[in-house]
């Protein structure tokens, strides 16, 4: 019996609820000027720098529900050798950095900005609310089989945007879940409730100009942010809706539109059974960005950690991740 039979999911802490809808709550108040903030009481992620890798910085609620700060002295992956220009590794429920490479560094996203684009779909439509391809959907660079006229389930579609890493799909869900907000303008109020959502949570880093992370020109990328914040943007998503994650975890999966028929959705990261109790991955790659990848897994004894790599380079984006669980691994092993 292997190890894996014994696994438990985490159990990753709450956060303050919200309603499934927030962004439309902002965005129908957009024409008279966005009304009101979303989502009382969540906490934005803390993006404050590490003054070194062996510090963090640990929000604490203090009685009068104020945040304030403490450092501490916390476990070090060391010197590990990467290629990524930019790295972030953190623990999760220990809410602490075991590893930074330049980790606020702002980069170029590519793919990874599909965490944002299937989160926000998430918040505006139900799970079985029917998506329409358009010609424009298809029409973006990476086709993926996808057919104009097609119709899904908008989590199908979430899946298929995630697993791999369609861009037709993102797409369709951008508009489809635009359209609920604005019909003559749908991508780009999408893409607007996309940076509403960044500010709601604090990731003062991220810019979105479309929702798939293509490049828009040889010089100017779909989407910004830096290693750190995608980092919490994942949590995020691990903690509310590790619904979105699921289908990351599985090598190849089907799709079915709403007549049947299926389309194979094989996951655009490979190395997805060299990381041990995969909860969800997501990958990035474009001429500007290079290779980026961020995943979580549970290194023991319920211990989420997530680990983001941005500026790396097509092939060794895997084998940095591949590096940093080996060392995550190895410095849990030699604390216990």
């Amino acid at each position: 019996m292997s190890t894996d039979d014994f696994f438990i999911p985490p159990e990753i802490p709450d956060t303050p609820q919200k309603s499934r809808f927030p962004v439309r709550i902002q965005l129908a108040v957009l024409g008279c000027l966005l009304f009101v903030l979303l989502g009382a009481g969540i906490i934005p992620y803390l993006t404050t720098s590490d003054n070194t890798d062996h510090t963090t910085i640990d929000a604490v609620a203090t009685e009068t529900g104020a945040t304030t700060f403490q450092t501490t002295t916390v476990l070090s992956l060391g010197d590990v050798p990467v290629t990524a220009q930019s790295v972030f590794v953190y623990d999760v429920v220990g809410k602490r950095a075991l590893f930074n490479k330049n980790a606020d560094t702002v980069l170029p996203l590519a793919s990874i900005t599909k965490l944002m684009t299937t989160l926000v779909a998430h918040e505006l439509m139900s799970s079985d609310e029917t998506v329409s391809v358009s010609t424009a959907a298809v029409r973006q660079d990476g086709a993926s089989g996808l057919q104009a006229g097609d119709q899904f389930a908008s989590l199908a579609l979430i899946d298929y945007a995630m697993q791999a890493s369609s861009n037709d799909a993102a797409y369709a869900l951008a508009v489809a879940a635009g359209s609920l907000i604005d019909e003559q303008y749908p991508a780009e109020r999408f893409i607007t409730s996309m940076n509403l959502k960044a500010d709601e949570l604090g990731l003062d880093s991220m810019i979105f100009y479309n929702p798939t992370g293509l490049d828009i020109s040889v010089t100017e990328a779909g989407a910004y942010g830096n290693a750190r914040e995608v980092t919490f943007l994942m949590e995020y998503i691990l903690k509310n809706y590790p619904e979105l994650l699921t289908q990351t975890t599985s090598d190849t999966s089907r799709i079915y539109n709403e007549n049947g028929e299926f389309y194979e959705a094989e996951n655009t990261n490979p190395v997805i059974t060299a990381i041990p109790n995969l909860l969800g991955s997501k990958t990035g790659y474009t001429d500007l960005a290079g290779g980026n990848l961020t995943v979580a897994f549970d290194a023991g004894f319920n211990r989420p950690i997530i680990i983001t790599v941005l500026g790396s380079t097509y092939t060794e984006r895997f084998s940095d991740v591949e590096t940093l669980v080996d060392a995550v691994t190895e410095a849990f092993s030699t604390a216990q």
